[in-house]
């Protein structure tokens, strides 16, 4: 349910994405597709296949993302409770074991990205915060042990 949900970035960003597959990349692998045909005898081109194949590849994605963005629900913060850790939050936290600071952003399955911060909140670092609020201290189990954080601070973007 949950991953119907997109930040207004997380949002536009799928959309980038899907006009670049339908657009300049659907374009040059029609090309690579006629030029790989040109070779001659598509019955034994390792090249055609290939191209072929990315094609169909390209075009999956389109679908998914179509389909991902078709039941898009962009997330208002003005209906979100600044006071609890939610879908959409900025969390600032403190490891209580190692004394770490740390700062993830809750979002759905399909926005998650571990290089910028960004957790679902169907993790277990995520579901494990949900609905707790400020300087509370949470243990979430995980499959290497359990974590134990103290929620310095919620925010919105």
């Amino acid at each position: 349910m949950q991953d119907k949900f997109f930040t207004r970035k997380g949002y536009q960003k799928l959309v980038e994405e899907l006009e670049h597959l339908k657009g300049a990349k659907r374009k040059a692998l029609s090309k690579a597709v006629a030029e790989a045909r040109a070779h001659g005898d598509i019955s034994e081109n390792a090249e055609y296949d290939a191209a072929r194949e990315a094609q169909a590849d390209n075009e999956q994605k389109i679908s998914e993302l179509q389909h991902k963005l078709s039941g898009a629900r962009i997330l208002d913060y003005e209906d979100i409770r600044s006071d609890e850790v939610l879908i959409g939050a900025t969390v600032k936290l403190q490891d209580m074991v190692t004394d770490e600071a740390l700062e993830y952003t809750l979002v759905s399955e399909a926005e998650a990205n571990y290089e910028e911060n960004k957790i679902s909140v169907s993790s277990p670092v995520g579901a494990g915060l949900l609905n707790h609020k400020e300087n509370e201290v949470v243990e979430i189990k995980i499959p290497a042990g359990i974590l134990k954080y103290k929620i310095l601070k919620i925010s919105r973007e």
